[in-house]
């Protein structure tokens, strides 16, 4: 069955690069190996996080025109010869397929049946590997832009334990971007916009994120407007 994306912000916060370091920063250092990308969109998270201890990235992306583009940009050099691209959901892929590391990169939240998808992926993580998700925290968050691009839901560190798969532990759940957050709860209580403008994406890259970057660390990652879970399957 084809799958098309609701959502159009994936152009957008492309140009989000403070944003996109600074989470390569944080979730490096849990991939490694074989990584399998689940909702890859278009390929925009390689470029940050394919790094070294990386053997093989596969980019499993359900719409069909996105995962088309990924394979371009594969061919015309501009993502590692080590990626691959496969059309589809987690049902797609082989059952005897192996990865050292699952990534769901603001993807979960787009998904109705949120713990059956994380039991199918952990299926495929082998012994010692992560399963890793970062996905927009607080319910109270929730706006019209979250039901314009198709989530279901936002997160909190509660919600996501109640996640953990059968055979996994969750080794690290932490917020990020307290300044974010504050900006996020002004838009959800006073402006209620649908979608963020270029202008506001850009103030929000180039101005609070690096707040973030320098206090999130400093108040234990307990506020934020994104939180990160890390499973990880024992050996």
């Amino acid at each position: 069955m084809s799958y098309r994306y609701v959502g159009s912000e994936l152009e957008r916060f492309s140009a989000a690069t403070n944003w996109k370091t600074y989470v390569a920063s944080v979730l490096s250092h849990f991939i490694g190996g074989r990584v399998l990308e689940v909702g890859a969109g278009i390929g925009n998270n390689i470029a940050y996080l394919h790094t070294a201890p990386i053997r093989e990235w596969t980019s499993l992306e359900p719409d069909g025109d996105f995962a088309a583009r990924i394979e371009e940009r594969i061919a015309a050099g501009e993502l590692p010869p080590t990626c691959r691209v496969i059309a589809g959901t987690i049902e797609r892929i082989n059952e005897a397929a192996q990865f050292d590391t699952i990534l769901y990169i603001d993807v979960l939240e787009h998904i109705a049946e949120d713990a059956a998808e994380l039991v199918r992926a952990s299926r495929h993580l082998s012994a010692g590997g992560n399963l890793i998700v970062l996905a927009p925290a607080h319910q109270f968050l929730f706006s019209p832009f979250d039901t314009a691009i198709g989530h279901h839901r936002r997160y909190n560190r509660k919600s996501l334990r109640a996640l953990t798969p059968p055979g996994c532990r969750l080794d690290t759940c932490l917020m990020l971007d307290c300044a974010g957050f504050f900006a996020s709860l002004a838009n959800a209580i006073l402006l209620s916009n649908a979608f963020p403008s270029k202008r506001q994406i850009a103030v929000w890259d180039r101005l609070l994120v690096p707040i973030s970057r320098a206090f999130d660390r400093r108040i234990g990652h307990r506020l934020g407007k994104t939180v990160v879970a890390v499973w990880h399957l024992s050996t």
